[in-house]
C-alpha cells in the first residue's frame, strides 16, 4: 500500500478524534426545526474551489426580516412563549429524536466518547514527524482489511433493508455537506485528498457512511486551517433562506459591503444582527440595511471622531450588542483569516456578528479590556423618518477596513492615528498587569472578569475616551419600543476574526441542512438507513463543533476567552436541537464540557450586565440561560451542575457590604439585577417617563408594557433556579445560595439602611417573585413551624431580634431546653426551607420597597410645598439681596421634583403591580394560617378567648412575622385596594380579629396599634373601595362579641406604651379606635355588645376618663393655635405695620403661622372625633358619666370649652378660611350643648355648679343668645337649656352657704391632695387617708399610690367608717338643722 503523507495521517487521526469511531449517532428530529423550507438563492458565485474566486458585484437588497414573536407552536419549537428547544421535553434531547439513540448512552459508548473527546491539544502543535506511532495509525493494512469487511457487511444490509442505493446515499451526503471529490464545481467544496483516494482505490476509502462523513468534515476543516490553501468556503453560494424566515420583521440584519473583495467570507465587515437567523449562508453582503422596526424610525448616529479620515458613521436601526474584534493574544500562533491580498466573496450566512471598526482599529493594548455594550437610538430631530419595511442605504466602510487577522494590517492600522480614537493606556495597562499576575486556573481569574464592569465604572473618564470596533445586535421592541443609548463603547465581548468562526458557520449550516432535507423529502428520510445516515451527519457536525470550540484544530482556547457560540445564542440563531446535541455529546467528559460551556456561561453573564428594561434586549441572555438549564438527560441537568460549580456561584463576603457583593459577584446576580427602579437603572425613567409629551395615558401604557417585561424576565429567572433545584446534585447549592441572599441582606430590614451594603430593591423583588412561584404549591401540612429554631436552619435569625412575646432570657432558656431533646426536630425538607426563605425574603424585599415608596411620596409633597411657598412669596424676595439664592433654590427644587416624579413612575411599575401584590397577599395568607394553627390547633374552628397559656413556639417567633402582614395590608389598602378582593382575605380578617382580641399574646403595644390601623384604613369612611373588607370584619362571628371590649381596653391601655413618644402616639391610636367605634355602632349586630360594655362598669369608666382627658387637651391645644393664627393674620392685614417689621421677624412669624396651621389641623381633627364620640355615647347611656369620679371632670371640661367658644375672648378664634383647619364652631357648640342636655339631671347640675373656674351665669346666657341668633338649636332645646341653668344657679347658691359653713373644717376631715372636705374617706396601703372620689379619679389615670408611686388598685382601698361618721356629724352640726 502506498505510504501516506504526514498531512494525510494527521487528517485521518483528527477525523477519528472528531467522532468517526466513537460519536453516538442520533436519529432525525421528530419535531420540525426552526428553519423552514429553503430554496437555492439566485446568483451563484463563479469559480471553483481550485481557483481564486472573482469579486462579486453588489447584490440587490434583500429583506431578511425575522420576527420571533409571530412564530407559532405548529411551526417552531419556540412557540408563542418564545421558549426555544429547551422546553420541548423534560428529558431534554431525548424528545428530539424518534430513536432511543438520543437517550443516555451505555457505559461503553460513554467511555469511547470520552476517549475521543480527550484531545491532547499539545499534539496539534507538533510537526507531523512527531505523531505518536503507537496511536495505531501505522497499522493501515489491518485497518483497510477491517474496513473492507465492514463495508461488505454494510452493503448486504443496505441491499436487504433499503431501497436507497449507495450512490444515492453518497449523493445525499455530498448535497448536505456541499462537497465533491469527483469534479470541481461551483457551490461545492472540492476535496482533493478524498478525490485521490477514490481514484486510487474507491472500495478502501471508507468502511461505512459514518466513517466517510467524518473524513469529509475533517478534510474540509483541515483545508480551512492551512494558510497555503485558499479558503474552501469561498466557493459556496447561498442555497437557503435564513432560519425561521417568517420570524420577527422587527429584527433586521444590516450588512455593509466591504470596500474590496479581499477578505475572507468570514472576514471583517460592519453589521448588526437580529435575534434570529440572519442572512443566507455564504451569500453576498447587501449594500443596504433591512427594514427598520416601525417604532425605531429615528436614531442618532454613533459617535465618531472628528478627524477627516474617519469613515462614514453607521446609524443603528435597533438597540444593539456591540461585539468588536480583538487581536490575538500575544505569543499565540492564532490562525487568522485569509490575507486581504487574496480577494474572496463574502459569506453572510450564520453571521451573528461582523467584525470591523467603523472608526479605526483599536490599539492592541485594548485586548485586555473586555466588555459588552449596547448601542441604541434615542429620539433625534435630525434623524430621517423611515417607514417600516423600507430598505435604508448604509454608506460603505472606509478602505481602512482590513482583515483583523493580518498582522501586517494590524500594524499598518495601529500606526495610523487619524483612524483611531485614543484609548486609555492607564486603564488598560492596569487591568492587563493585574490579569497577568493571576493564573488562568485560579478562582481569582473569574473574580477579575466578573468585576470588570466595576472597574470600568470607577474609570469613567478613561472609558469615555475609548471607541472600539463593533458588531451590533438588534432587538425587536415591545409595546414601549425604543432602546437605550450608551455613551461609551467598551469592548466587552471580543470575537476574533479567526478560522474557528468560519468552521462554526459551516458546521452549523450543515447541521441545519439535515432538517431541511427531512422536510423536503420526508418519506425518503423516514427510511431507517437514511434516518441513520442523517443522524450520523448531525452527530458528526456536533462532534466537530466541539473540537472547534476547544481550539483543537487551530489553537487551544482558554476558558477565559469569549465563546464563539454566545452571539449565535443571543441571536436565537442556532438550529433547533443544536445546543442539546452539543450538551449530550460533551457532558459526560467533564473537562471538555467545562472548556466549551464555561465561556458560554460567562458570555451570557457579561451580556445581561449591559441589558436594561428600556429595550427588550434583556430577554435574550435570560432565555439562553433558561434553555441551557432545562436540558436534561435522565435525572441530570448538566448545565445546572456546571453553573453551581463556578467559583463565583456563591462567593463568600469580603467586606461589610456582603449584600451588594453577592449581587455584583455571584453568577446569577447579574441576571437577577435587571430592574425598573430608578435607583438601580436610570435608563428606564429617562426613556419612558421624561419629556414634555408624557401624559397619564402614556404612563399607564408604558407601565403595563414594563410590567409585561418584568413578568417575562422573572419567568426565565424562575426556570433557571427551578431547574437547578430540580437537579438533585445541585439542590443543596441552590438552597445555600438562596439562604445567602437572605442572610447577607438582613440590613435591608432596618429603618435607615446604607443602600451600598445591600442588594438593590429590583434584585430582591425579582428574587421574591421566583420564590413565590416556588412556594405557590406548598401544602401547609408539610411546613415545620419549628424550622427557624432548628440547629440546621439555613436562615440566620439574630437572638436580639424582637420576639412576639418572649423576653431575651425566656427565649434563651426555651431554646436550651429545646435543643437538649433532638427528637423534637425532624429533618428539614424542601417545602419547609422554601416556605421560610420566602417569608424572610418578603421581609427584605417588598416591605423595604414599600417604605421607600412612602418616603418618596413624602419627599415629593415636601418639595411641592417648598416650591409653592417660594412661588407665592416671590413678591417679597425678588428685590431682596437673597433673590438669586432663592431663584437657584427654586430651580434646584424643580429639578429634584422632576427626578422624584420620574423615580415614582418607575416604582409604580415595579411595586404597584397587582399581580405581584396579589401573590404577596396569598403568601401572607398562608403565613397567617400557620401562625393561627400555632396558637390554636383547632383552626379554622378557632374560638376566643385563646388559651391563657401562650405556646412557647409562638412566643419565640420574630415579631416581624406579624408586623410585616400589617404593614403590607396598610400599603395595599392605601395604594392598591383592589388587591384585597381575593379569596384569602377571610384568613386575613380572622387574623386581625384574633390578635386584636388577644392582646396578651403580643408584647409590643405598637404592633397591636398597627393591626388596629388596618381596621381603620379599611373603614368605608376612610377608604370607600374597601367597604366589603370592612363588612367582612364587622360581621365576623368572633368580632361581634369580642371586638368592642378589646378595642375599648386597648384605648385605655395605650395611655402607657413605654415609648418616649407615648403621649402623642396615643392620640392617633385613639382616633383610629373612635372611627372604628362609630362604624361598629351603625351595625346593629354590635349594639348588644356595646350596651353590655356600657353597663359593666370599670372598663367603660376608664374609657370615658380617657375620652375626657383627650378632649380637654386636644380642644385646648387646637383653640390656642387658632388664637395664634388669628394674631398673625391680623398683623399681616395691617400692611403698613407689617412692612415696618424686620425681614427676619416677618419670616419668623410666617414660619410660626405655618406650624400653627399644621398643629391646628391635626388637633382639631382628633378633637372633633372625640367630641363626636361623646355626643354618641351620652345619647345612649348616661349613668357612667355621672359617677363621682367622672361627673365633675366632665362638667369642668364642657364649661371650659363653652367659655372658649362663647366667652369674652371668643373673637380671638376668628380666622380666615376656618374650613381650611377643619374648625366648625357652630357644629362644635351644637354638640357640646347636646351633651349638657343629654346628661341633664340633678347630679350633673351639681357637677356643673361645683366648677368654680369656668362656670358663670353670664356664660350660659351668652351661649343661649348665640344659639338663638345662629339658629343652632330649636326653641324647645333652648328652653331646656334655660331650665338647666336655673337648676345650676340654685345649687350654686347652696354651695356658697356650705362654703361658709365648712370653712373651718379640721384638717383631718380634709383630703390631703385637694384640701376639700371628705365625704367618703378611705385609707391607702401607705397609711394616708383620702376621699374616695378623688383617689378613684387619680386611679383612672395612673394605677399608683400618689404618695409613693407604688401600684394601687381600687380593691386595695379600705373604708374608714369611724371617720366618715364623725365628718357627717360635724357637717350636721354646722348646718344647724338645714337639709344637706
Amino acid at each position: 500500500m502506498e505510504e501516506l503523507s504526514a498531512d494525510e495521517i494527521r487528517r485521518r487521526r483528527l477525523a477519528r478524534l472528531a467522532g468517526g469511531q466513537t460519536s453516538q449517532p442520533s436519529t432525525p428530529l421528530s419535531t420540525p426545526l426552526t428553519s423552514p423550507q429553503r430554496e437555492t438563492a439566485p446568483g451563484p458565485l463563479p469559480g471553483t474551489s481550485g481557483a481564486a474566486p472573482q469579486p462579486l458585484p453588489p447584490a440587490a437588497s434583500q429583506s431578511l426580516g425575522l420576527n420571533v414573536h409571530n412564530i407559532t407552536p405548529a411551526t417552531s419549537p419556540m412557540g408563542t412563549s418564545g421558549v426555544a428547544y429547551g422546553s420541548q421535553s423534560s428529558e431534554g434531547v431525548s424528545s428530539l429524536s424518534s430513536s432511543p439513540s438520543n437517550s443516555l448512552e451505555t457505559q461503553s459508548q460513554s467511555l469511547s466518547r470520552s476517549q475521543s473527546m480527550d484531545i491532547d491539544t499539545a499534539s496539534c502543535e507538533k510537526s507531523m514527524s512527531q505523531v505518536d506511532v503507537d496511536s495505531g495509525i501505522e497499522n493501515m493494512e489491518v485497518e483497510d482489511s477491517d474496513r473492507r469487511e465492514k463495508r461488505n457487511l454494510t452493503e448486504k444490509e443496505t441491499s436487504a433493508n433499503s431501497d436507497v442505493s449507495e450512490e444515492q446515499a453518497l449523493q445525499l451526503i455530498c448535497k448536505i455537506l456541499r462537497v465533491s471529490w469527483k469534479e470541481q464545481d461551483r457551490d461545492v467544496i472540492f476535496l482533493p485528498s478524498l478525490a485521490a483516494e477514490f481514484q486510487e482505490n474507491p472500495r478502501n476509502v471508507y468502511s461505512d457512511f459514518k466513517d466517510l462523513i467524518s473524513q469529509i468534515l475533517m478534510e474540509v476543516l483541515m483545508m480551512s486551517t492551512q494558510s497555503r490553501v485558499h479558503n474552501p468556503f469561498a466557493s459556496l453560494t447561498a442555497t437557503s433562506q435564513p432560519i425561521a424566515a417568517a420570524k420577527s420583521p422587527d429584527h433586521r440584519l444590516t450588512l455593509v459591503q466591504p470596500s474590496s473583495q479581499g477578505g475572507s467570507p468570514m472576514g471583517p465587515n460592519v453589521g448588526s444582527f437580529g435575534a434570529s437567523s440572519l442572512s443566507s449562508l455564504y451569500g453576498c453582503g447587501s449594500p443596504h440595511s433591512m427594514a427598520l422596526d416601525a417604532s425605531m424610525r429615528t436614531s442618532p448616529p454613533l459617535p465618531t471622531p472628528t478627524t477627516p479620515s474617519s469613515p462614514p458613521t453607521l446609524t443603528p436601526s435597533t438597540p444593539q450588542f456591540i461585539v468588536p474584534p480583538s487581536p490575538p493574544t500575544a505569543g499565540s500562533a492564532r490562525h487568522t483569516v485569509t490575507s486581504p491580498s487574496s480577494p474572496m466573496p463574502i459569506s453572510q450566512r450564520y453571521r451573528p456578528y461582523s467584525v470591523a471598526s467603523p472608526w479605526g482599529v483599536p490599539s492592541p493594548s485594548t485586548q485586555g479590556h473586555r466588555g459588552f455594550s449596547f448601542f441604541g437610538p434615542s429620539p433625534s430631530p435630525a434623524g430621517p423618518s423611515v417607514p417600516p419595511n423600507t430598505p435604508v442605504p448604509v454608506p460603505p466602510p472606509s478602505p481602512q477596513y482590513l482583515s483583523m487577522g493580518s498582522p501586517r494590517a494590524r500594524t499598518q492600522l495601529s500606526s495610523t492615528p487619524s483612524s483611531m480614537v485614543p484609548t486609555s493606556p492607564t486603564l488598560n495597562a492596569r487591568q492587563a498587569a493585574f490579569a497577568a499576575r493571576i493564573p488562568p486556573s485560579s478562582p481569582l481569574s473569574f473574580l477579575f472578569y466578573a468585576l470588570s464592569d466595576m472597574s470600568q465604572d470607577s474609570s469613567d473618564e478613561d472609558s469615555e475616551e475609548e471607541d472600539y470596533s463593533r458588531v451590533q445586535f438588534g432587538s425587536s421592541l415591545g409595546a414601549c419600543g425604543g432602546g437605550m443609548s450608551c455613551d461609551s463603547a467598551s469592548d466587552r465581548f471580543t470575537i476574533e476574526a479567526c478560522k474557528e468562526t468560519e468552521m462554526l458557520n459551516y458546521l452549523i449550516e450543515r447541521f441545519d441542512s439535515v432538517g431541511m432535507e427531512e422536510r423536503k423529502a420526508p418519506k425518503m428520510c423516514s427510511q431507517p438507513n437514511v434516518s441513520q445516515l442523517l443522524s450520523n451527519i448531525r452527530s458528526q457536525c456536533i462532534s466537530n463543533v466541539a473540537l472547534v470550540l476547544q481550539g483543537t484544530l487551530t489553537q487551544p482556547r482558554s476558558p477565559l476567552q469569549p465563546s464563539l457560540l454566545v452571539p449565535y445564542m443571543l441571536c436565537r440563531n442556532l438550529p433547533y436541537g443544536f445546543i442539546q446535541e452539543l450538551v449530550r455529546i460533551t457532558h459526560l467528559e467533564e473537562d471538555v464540557f467545562r472548556q466549551i460551556f464555561i465561556p458560554i456561561l460567562h458570555g451570557l453573564a457579561l451580556a445581561v450586565k449591559e441589558c436594561s428594561f428600556d429595550s427588550d434586549n434583556f430577554k435574550f441572555p435570560l432565555m439562553a440561560l433558561a434553555e441551557l438549564c432545562e436540558i436534561k438527560f435522565g435525572k441530570t441537568h448538566p448545565v445546572c451542575n456546571l453553573v453551581t460549580s463556578l467559583p463565583l456561584w456563591c462567593p463568600k463576603p469580603l467586606s461589610p457590604g456582603c449584600g451588594r457583593e453577592i449581587q455584583r459577584l455571584s453568577y446569577l446576580g447579574a441576571f437577577f439585577s435587571l430592574s425598573v427602579f430608578a435607583e438601580d437603572d436610570t435608563k428606564v425613567g429617562d426613556r419612558y417617563f421624561s419629556g414634555p409629551a408624557i401624559t397619564m395615558e402614556s404612563t399607564r401604557v408604558f407601565s403595563q408594557s414594563m410590567q409585561h417585561y418584568l413578568e417575562s424576565a422573572r419567568g426565565d429567572l424562575f426556570k433557571v433556579l427551578h431547574n437547578i433545584l430540580l437537579n438533585g446534585e445541585t439542590r443543596e447549592s441552590a438552597l445555600n445560595y438562596m439562604a445567602a441572599l437572605v442572610n447577607y441582606n438582613m440590613k435591608k430590614a432596618q429603618m435607615q439602611t446604607d443602600d451600598k451594603l445591600v442588594c438593590a430593591d429590583g434584585f430582591m423583588l425579582n428574587f421574591l417573585w421566583v420564590l413565590q412561584q416556588l412556594s405557590m404549591k406548598i401544602k401547609l401540612e408539610t411546613v415545620d413551624p419549628y424550622y427557624i429554631f432548628h440547629p440546621r436552619c439555613r436562615l440566620t435569625v439574630n437572638l436580639e431580634e424582637t420576639r412576639l412575646k418572649s423576653t431575651m432570657e425566656e427565649l434563651k432558656s426555651w431554646l436550651t431546653e429545646l435543643h437538649e431533646d433532638s427528637t423534637k426536630f425532624s429533618e428539614p425538607k424542601f417545602p419547609t426551607e422554601c416556605f421560610f426563605l420566602t417569608l424572610h425574603t418578603h421581609h427584605l424585599s417588598i416591605l423595604p420597597s414599600c417604605r421607600r415608596y412612602i418616603r418618596r411620596l413624602r419627599a415629593i409633597r415636601e418639595l411641592n410645598r417648598t416650591v409653592e411657598e417660594l412661588k407665592n412669596s416671590e413678591s417679597q424676595w425678588k428685590d431682596s439681596p437673597l433673590a438669586s439664592r432663592h431663584r437657584e433654590m427654586l430651580k434646584r427644587c424643580k429639578t429634584q421634583l422632576k427626578k422624584l416624579l420620574r423615580a415614582k413612575a418607575c416604582a409604580d411599575v415595579g411595586l404597584l403591580d397587582e399581580n405581584l401584590l396579589r401573590r404577596c397577599l396569598q403568601f401572607y395568607s398562608t403565613v397567617i394560617q400557620l401562625i393561627l394553627r400555632m396558637v390554636d390547633p383547632a383552626y379554622p374552628n378557632i374560638t376566643l378567648p385563646l388559651n391563657p397559656e401562650i405556646p412557647k413556639s409562638f412566643a419565640a417567633l420574630p415579631e416581624f412575622y406579624i408586623e410585616d402582614v400589617a404593614e403590607f395590608l396598610l400599603f395595599v389598602v392605601q395604594y392598591s385596594p383592589s388587591v384585597l378582593y381575593e379569596p384569602c382575605v377571610q384568613d386575613v380578617v380572622t387574623f386581625l380579629v384574633v390578635f386584636i382580641c388577644s392582646q396578651n399574646y403580643i408584647r409590643n403595644p405598637y404592633l397591636i396599634a398597627k393591626l388596629v390601623e388596618v381596621l381603620f384604613v379599611t373603614n368605608p369612611a376612610v377608604q370607600p373601595r374597601t367597604q366589603r373588607f370592612s363588612e367582612m370584619m364587622e360581621n365576623h362571628p368572633l368580632s361581634i362579641k369580642q371586638l368592642v371590649p378589646a378595642l375599648m381596653k386597648f384605648y385605655t391601655d395605650v395611655e402607657h406604651t413605654g415609648a418616649t413618644s407615648e403621649f402623642y402616639d396615643k392620640f392617633t391610636i385613639r382616633y383610629h379606635i373612635s372611627t372604628i367605634f362609630k362604624s361598629l355602632w351603625q351595625n346593629l349586630a354590635h349594639h348588644g355588645t356595646f350596651m353590655e360594655e356600657f353597663n359593666s362598669g370599670k372598663q367603660f369608666v376608664r374609657y370615658i376618663n380617657m375620652l375626657i382627658n383627650d378632649t380637654t387637651f386636644l380642644l385646648d391645644e387646637s383653640l390656642e393655635s387658632l388664637k395664634r393664627i388669628h394674631e398673625v393674620q391680623e398683623e399681616m392685614k395691617n400692611k403698613e405695620q407689617w412692612e415696618q417689621l424686620p425681614r427676619e421677624q416677618q419670616q419668623s412669624r410666617q414660619s410660626q403661622l405655618t406650624q400653627d396651621e399644621r398643629v391646628s389641623r391635626s388637633y382639631l381633627a382628633l378633637a372633633t372625633e372625640t367630641v363626636e364620640m361623646f355626643h354618641i355615647l351620652t345619647k345612649q347611656v348616661q349613668k357612667p358619666f355621672l359617677r363621682p369620679e367622672l361627673g365633675p371632670r366632665l362638667a369642668a371640661m364642657l364649661n371650659f370649652n363653652l367659655q372658649q367658644l362663647c366667652g369674652p375672648k371668643c373673637r380671638d378664634l376668628k380666622v380666615e378660611n376656618p374650613e381650611k383647619y377643619g374648625f366648625e364652631p357652630k357644629k362644635l357648640l351644637d354638640q357640646l350643648t347636646d351633651i349638657y342636655l343629654q346628661l341633664d339631671c340633678a347630679r350633673f347640675a351639681k357637677a356643673i355648679a361645683d366648677d368654680q373656674r369656668s362656670y358663670s351665669r353670664e356664660l350660659f346666657e351668652e351661649v343661649i343668645s348665640k344659639m338663638r341668633k345662629a339658629g343652632i338649636k330649636s326653641s324647645i332645646a333652648i328652653e331646656k337649656f334655660k331650665l338647666l341653668l336655673e337648676k345650676v344657679e340654685e345649687i350654686v347658691a347652696r354651695n356658697s352657704q356650705s362654703e361658709m359653713d365648712y370653712s373651718d373644717a379640721p384638717d383631718e376631715f380634709k383630703d390631703p391632695l385637694m384640701d376639700t372636705l371628705m365625704t367618703d374617706p378611705v385609707i391607702l396601703p401607705s397609711g394616708n387617708i383620702m376621699d374616695r372620689s378623688i383617689i378613684l379619679r387619680h386611679l383612672l389615670n395612673s394605677p399608683t399610690d400618689p404618695f409613693n408611686r407604688q401600684p394601687l388598685t381600687e380593691s386595695m382601698l379600705e373604708s374608714v367608717p369611724e371617720l366618715k361618721e364623725r365628718i357627717h356629724a360635724w357637717m350636721k352640726e354646722k348646718q344647724g338643722g338645714r337639709p344637706t
